[in-house]
């Protein structure tokens, strides 16, 4: 809570137990499509047990965050788009159905948003429709993942390209947000630097943030909605009146969330995007477990970040609760009814 209302996280993902990927083993190994063992009668050695203290422990940590309601969608790095193409439409169910099951755990406590199984060589993005529709009218979510550039190998059309269109004009319709996220990067010069998919997550997102202000996506679909993860990935280094920055209105498409652990970034993060841009978001539990030594909040984790907005004396309360609890739902109208 903070100051008597909901806090609202739109930056979670999928918690299962280990056992669980038993079945991301076999269809690779077996480069042979299976049908999901929670949906479609596919086996598993896996228990119903077991996926529910997977989802305690994801509770029991949200709760000492002070994290009431978060949307929660697949783990990114875990998306595996450089899947055979004939094996990634499995994988994507599977996942989805994790996610489901999650959300039926706890109703009250969590929402989803979908994987979708992008295939960045075909003619656009229409492929993915008949999951996205899955997603929406039978198990219910309210948002989807969106991955730049889901090979890593980037080879896939810009964020403002028509490949896209075929989503956008469904998510406009649906009313659905589309939460930006990037996944792998197989970068060779990368292979060094550890968790390197981190460095994938910068790349595309702050890349899809210009290509989304500087282009026509948000004329052509007025009503869309993005959310861009990690404040949008990187920073911009010129000043607002800067031709190199869009000069556009985009506070009515275009959202950042706060899922950066540095006090610092996430200080010039918000006075960059703007309060009124700004989702609260946190990825708990994700890589933010590492501990704070000084500044805000010592002795916490990184992802515990209600106190450290919450100390922000330069932000009033009402953009305090606008970040952490208004704008979320503001977007996600279903925030406010679990």
């Amino acid at each position: 809570m903070f100051n008597g209302v909901k806090v609202y996280d739109v930056h979670g993902h999928v918690s299962v137990p280990p056992a669980s990927n038993a079945y991301l083993a076999l269809l690779l190994a077996s480069n042979t499509a299976s049908r999901s063992p929670l949906s479609q009668g596919g086996r598993t050695t896996v228990t119903e047990e077991q996926f529910h203290g997977a989802v305690d422990r994801h509770i029991a940590y949200m709760d000492e965050r002070d994290i009431e309601v978060q949307i929660i969608g697949p783990r990114p790095f875990m998306m595996l788009g450089w899947m055979h193409h004939h094996l990634l439409p499995s994988w994507t169910t599977y996942v989805n159905d994790t996610i489901a099951q999650q959300c039926k755990f706890f109703p009250d406590r969590f929402l989803g948003a979908a994987q979708l199984p992008q295939n960045s060589d075909a003619p656009d993005i229409s492929h993915v429709l008949p999951e996205l529709d899955r997603c929406v009218n039978e198990l219910g979510f309210v948002a989807a993942y969106l991955a730049p550039d889901p090979p890593g190998m980037r080879t896939t059309p810009g964020v403002n390209e028509s490949y896209w269109y075929p989503l956008y004009e469904r998510a406009s319709e649906l009313g659905l947000p589309l939460i930006v996220h990037g996944t792998n990067s197989q970068d060779p010069r990368i292979a060094p630097i550890p968790q390197n998919y981190q460095m994938g997550f910068v790349q595309e997102q702050y890349l899809a943030t210009q290509l989304y202000g500087h282009t026509d996506v948000f004329e052509r679909y007025p009503d869309l909605k993005v959310i861009v993860c990690h404040c949008g990935g990187g920073l911009d280094r010129f000043i607002r009146s800067d031709s190199h920055l869009s000069q556009k209105d985009l506070s009515n498409n275009l959202f950042f969330d706060t899922c950066a652990h540095d006090v610092d970034y996430l200080t010039a993060a918000i006075r960059q995007r703007t309060v009124s841009q700004t989702v609260f978001g946190t990825e708990a539990p994700g890589s933010g477990a590492a501990v704070r030594q000084e500044g805000e909040g010592p002795g916490k984790t990184g992802d515990d970040l209600v106190p450290v907005i919450s100390s922000f004396d330069w932000l009033s309360d009402a953009e305090k609760q606008a970040i952490l609890h208004d704008t979320p739902a503001k977007l996600f109208p279903a925030f406010d009814k679990v």
